[in-house]
Order: structure tokens, then sequence, then C-alpha cells
């Protein structure tokens, strides 16, 4: 861990106390102060050397550096210079201390400080508290919480986290099967069970805990945290739970929140990044980079102003977003993060399945009585449809049709109508024709619906797209490749034709190939100039087309080895339009075509309004699929489940047919 240093503040080469309190004792004297040369010596010099600057000033002037600094500066620069020039412990203690001070509690700064530190850092914080204000720490935390989170935060304060990397598997195991007692299995929940496990086994350990519980359970443990626990407590576990995870992607995360929306979180801000400069800056920025697709260095810019927007970016220490700043081992590491995440999802589990005791005749029989006479009962339609697999329900159709000489499509369309129609409707039909369906709609009257032609080509195994065709074929007379080249144009056209072919390599990878395919490269950050990127986006069609998913997983890492860059972040970069987007939809659906389809359901629920057709094509299409495993991923990255996302933004009948496909609350 310690092999090499992650933080983007250095120690000072040619470091003289003595001259920097000179110079900062000048940039204070007189009308005025030099805030320039202020931040620019206390960002270009480490936290150890800022105590000797502290030292000499006092021995040359007889007054505290800090005092003046608050004397000098004012609002938040004046907090983050000042957080600057206290030790980090002594810098912990203050937040701490301001957090319990007064009515009411911070209790994100509590989380934030005691679920992140070390053992070594929660002692060095408990001793700064001491010398700092008298008191202790452990019990003026008792005096200002209670309950579970007390109890949690207690036991973090103590230091005592297991740190053997030798880790037992029966132990793992016995853990694993507490856990699921403690929450799942056990009418209310045995809170002290998550508090001694998480409080105090290993990192390591806890990572192994982690993957087992997933296995065991079929759930993620921070969806039993969030369906068993409450409050500021369940945030504090899950807080725990991230840091054990990466406590760099935990600060990437709580970064993100402090900047994006209206306003900005300054006191997170500048406590987050004071506090890591000097520990892991590099490689929070870079899973920043991965994450929002946007610098850590680009978003502070645009969401700061005057000189504490300076020293933040200095703080920062460089822009990802620059030619040349990508730092590969970060690059390779987030590579690896998604990579493993989308192996050990590899099993793909759908929402609904065939129907125990199945009886087309029931079935039909139900249907029929639910839309005869005055009114329809849609309770009824929406709980046999969403409960029966595709099969089943194309044999519910042909019952029907036996028994009462009537398509149950036309009358279903004559009894519902709006959302809810199209949303049964699309479930009536065999996939392939509701595919092709979708894609003839996107292509019809004025202007063409881009994005779904891309989601449903650029996602889409070669059986499937050989299943459209036939059935585009079936019901339109005419081909899709026919189709799609009269409605679209220039590369996009190509993209998506070739695609349509349902021809990509289904073999492994091939690492000599991978290399070669990994050198096509923007001209910017290849070895050879060439400017072309019309033969660009040729030779990134020819590879990303064609290729089997194994393989492009390999070219991918092979990409980042050579040109520090993820190829997402190139193609966003150096490409535009309905290019960029199909280029962009088929890598995404490479690396976890899950996550791929989780994001497409969140930007179709936020927001205000909702992009329904998305929604019911997706909530449709893959619902006997991997709708599950999109709904880890949903809750993993954006914090909230897709049943409660959909429970906010929809209504009605609608929303029932959304939630019993959805099949579940995580």
């Amino acid at each position: 861990q310690g092999a090499k240093y992650r933080g983007s503040i250095h120690d000072f080469p040619g470091f003289d106390p003595n001259q920097d309190a000179e110079a900062l004792y000048t940039a204070m004297k007189g009308f005025g102060s030099d805030k320039e040369a202020i931040l620019d010596i206390i960002t270009s010099r480490s936290n150890r050397q800022r105590q000797e600057v502290c030292q000499s000033y006092k021995s040359l002037y007889g007054k505290d550096l800090i005092a003046d600094l608050k004397y000098e500066l004012t609002g938040k620069f004046e907090r983050l210079i000042v957080g600057l020039m206290r030790p980090p412990a002594y810098c912990d203690a203050k937040e701490i201390k301001d957090a319990i001070s007064g009515i009411g509690t911070d209790e994100k700064c509590l989380i934030e400080i005691l679920a992140s530190r070390t053992n070594e850092q929660m002692h060095q914080l408990v001793a700064a508290y001491k010398d700092a204000y008298e008191r202790d720490l452990e019990a003026d935390i008792i005096g200002d919480t209670s309950g579970h989170f007390q109890k949690m935060l207690v036991v973090l304060l103590q230091g005592t986290r297991e740190e053997d990397d030798v880790v037992s598997e029966d132990l793992v195991q016995q853990d694993v099967q507490d856990l699921y007692e403690a929450g799942e299995l056990k009418w209310g929940t045995d809170e002290a069970q998550f508090i001694y496990i998480l409080g105090n086994r290993s990192k390591q350990h806890l990572r192994l805990v982690f993957d087992e519980y997933l296995k065991t359970t079929g759930k993620p443990i921070e969806a039993s945290i969030r369906g068993e626990l409450s409050g500021d407590f369940e945030k504090l576990m899950l807080a725990v739970v991230k840091c054990i995870r990466s406590t760099p992607e935990y600060f990437a995360e709580r970064l993100f929140k402090a900047m994006k929306g209206l306003g900005t979180r300054d006191n997170t801000l500048i406590r987050i990044m004071v506090s890591r400069s000097e520990l892991d800056m590099l490689d929070i920025r870079e899973i920043f980079r991965t994450k929002y697709e946007k610098s850590l260095y680009s978003m502070i810019k645009n969401d700061t102003s005057g000189e504490y927007k300076k020293t933040l970016l200095k703080l920062c220490g460089g822009d990802d977003d620059a030619a040349g700043q990508f730092f590969p081992e970060a690059a390779q590491v987030a590579y690896q993060m998604w990579e493993l995440s989308a192996v050990a999802r590899v099993e793909l589990k759908g929402t609904v399945r065939p129907a125990n005791d199945f009886n087309p005749d029931a079935d039909a029989k139900a249907l029929r009585k639910a839309m005869k006479g005055l009114g329809t009962d849609e309770d009824t339609i929406i709980d046999i449809i969403t409960h029966r697999s595709n099969a089943q329900r194309q044999q519910i159709r042909q019952t029907f049709k036996s028994h009462f000489g009537r398509d149950l499509m036309t009358d279903l369309k004559s009894e519902i109508s709006g959302d809810l129609a199209r949303l049964i409707l699309g479930l009536m039909m065999p996939p392939a024709h509701y595919d092709a369906k979708q894609l003839k709609k996107a292509m019809e009257g004025a202007g063409t619906d881009e994005k779904a032609l891309i989601e449903i080509l650029a996602t889409r195994t070669n059986a499937e797209i050989r299943a459209i065709n036939e059935a585009y074929k079936e019901d339109y007379h005419k081909s899709l490749e026919d189709a799609l080249s009269s409605d679209t144009s220039g590369h996009f056209r190509r993209i998506l034709v070739s695609l349509a072919t349902g021809n990509r390599e289904e073999g492994g990878e091939n690492l000599d190939q991978a290399r070669e395919d990994a050198q096509v490269r923007p001209p910017e950050i290849a070895d050879t100039p060439s400017g072309d990127k019309t033969s660009l986006e040729t030779r990134f069609m020819t590879i990303l087309c064609t290729r089997s998913y194994p393989h492009l997983r390999r070219v991918f890492q092979e990409f980042i080895k050579m040109t520090n860059y993820d190829v997402e972040h190139t193609i966003k970069k150096e490409m535009s339009g309905d290019v960029r987007d199909a280029f962009v939809a088929i890598v995404q659906s490479v690396k976890n075509k899950p996550l791929f389809f989780a994001d497409k359901l969140y930007k179709s629920m936020k927001g205000a309004g909702t992009d329904e057709k998305t929604l019911t094509r997706i909530m449709v299409s893959r619902s006997e699929i991997d709708l599950l495993n999109i709904r880890r991923e949903f809750i993993e990255k954006y914090d909230k489940s897709l049943h409660q996302a959909i429970e906010g933004d929809t209504s009605g009948d609608f929303l029932k047919a959304l939630l019993a496909l959805c099949g579940g609350e995580d």
C-alpha cells in the first residue's frame, strides 16, 4: 500500500521555513493582504513543512501565524487556508468540535470523518481533541448522539479495527450467516451484530464477507442495510461499507454531491480537499473522472471562484481532462474494478419467470372476464400478464382465440389505453417482434428516434438481432437494413447497418489482435500524427461492431495501457453526435450491460417529466433477461432502488404494472 505516494501535495524542494515565514509576514503587513502570495506558499508546502513555518513565524515575530491568517482573511478562503495550517488530527478535531457544538449536530460530518479514518488516524484524533479542548471526545460524542448511531460511532472511535490480512474462510462464512440472520431472517433487526462485525473486522476480511453475502443472499450488503436499518445509523453503516470497499471512491462521491445541483456544500468540499491532499487525492481524482465523466478539477473550476477556487485547484493538483494527465495506474485499477464487477454478475437474472402451475385455459377465461361488460378490471390484467413468461403469454393468446374466436391483443387495445396499453401490449408480443416494432416506430414519420435505434441495436446478441431481422421482414415486408439505410446517413448509418447484420464474432480474446486493435487512437495521443477523423471513425466501427465482447474487454484494457485513457473518454472527446452516442453505447454495453440499462432507466425518470417510452421499452425487453442485475446496478450507482424511482415518478395502473415487472424492493 505504501509503494506509491498518491497525494497531490509534496514536500517543497529547497524548503526554508524562515524565508516562508518572512514572505507570509510581508504578505499580511500594511493595508490589505497579498492573498495570491499566501495561497501560493501554503499550497506548495506539505503539512509537515507548514508546521515548521508556524514555528519559525512565532520565533521571528512573536506572533501566532494561524491567528494572523484568521485576522487577514475571510470566509471560505480563510477556512480553507486555516484548515491547511493545522496538523491533520487537529483539523479533524476542529471539524468534529464544530459538528457537535451549539444547537443541532452535523451528523454528515461525524459520519464522514469517523467512517473513513484508519486506526492510527483515530488515535491521533482522540489525542488532538483532548489536547486542543481539554475534553474527552468519546464523552462529547455520547453527549450529543443517541441509540445505535451513537454505539457505532463509539466503536469506530476506539480505533481497534483488525489489521491482519490473513483471512479465515470459516469466519467469513460465519459472519455472512450472522449478518443474514441478524437482518433478513429476523423479525426486527439485531443491530448489535451489524455494529460488531462492521466495526471490528479487517477491511480485507469484510470485502470477502461482502462478496460471499451477495452470493449467498442474492443481494448486496448495502441493500440489506437499507432494508433493515434507518436514519443516521443507516447512513453511517453505508459509509463504513463504502470506505471498506474503496475509501477514494467514497470521497469522490462525497465531492461530487458537494458540488452538483444548486449551491455548493463548501464545508464538505474544504474538509475533503484538505484531509486527502497528502493521502489519496490522485486516486480520488481518477475515480471521479471515471465515475462522473468529468474531471474533479473542471467541476471545482466551474463551481467556485476567486482565491478560494485557486487554492482548491492547487490542492487538486491537475486536470484529468487535459492531455497526458490521466494516470495509468489508476486508469487500469478503474478498468479492473468494472471488469471484476461485470464478471461477478455474469449470471444474468430476470424478474419475470414462468408461472408455476400455469393454466392457459384459466388465464384466458380470467382475461375475458376482466374485459367483458361495463368497465375493465385492470388489476386482473396486470396481475396475469406481468406474472407469466413471454412463452406462456403466447400460449394464452392462442387459447384465447381458440375459446372465444377473438384476438386477445385487439381486445386489450380496446379496453386499456395510454402508457399502460403500451406496456401490456409490449409484454404480449414475442421479444423479436416487439423490438422490430420499436425500431419501426423510431423511424416512422418526421424525425428519427436515434436513441431508440442505438439502445436496441447496440445491446442485442447475434441471435436476438437475427430474430429481429426475421420479425421485421415478416411484419413490415421490408428488410431492416433497407429501412435503416433509407432513414439514416453517413457513419451513423454504417454503424447501425453493421450492427443489424448480427455477425459479431463470438469467440474469446486474442491478445495479439487486441494489442493491434488498441492502437486505433486519435492523432493527439497516437505515436504518429494522422489527422483524418473519418478514417478514425471507420477504424473504430470495424473493431467495435465486429469483435466479440470478451475480446473487446481486452482491447479496452490494452487501450488504457497504451494511452492512459479509457476508450469511452476518448470517444466522447474525439467524436460527436449520433456516431459518438452509438460508439459509447457499444462500449458501455461491453463493459457492463446491466449498468448501461440502469443509467438509461435513471435518465428516463430524472428531472422534470418522464420518458415513458424508454422506461416501458427497457422494462419490457429486459424483464426476463437481466432486470434483477439492472436493479442491483441501479441501487449501487444511484443510492436508491429502481422500485423507489418508479414509485416516485409514475402513477396509477402504469405504476402497478411497472412495479410488478420490477419484481421487488431492494
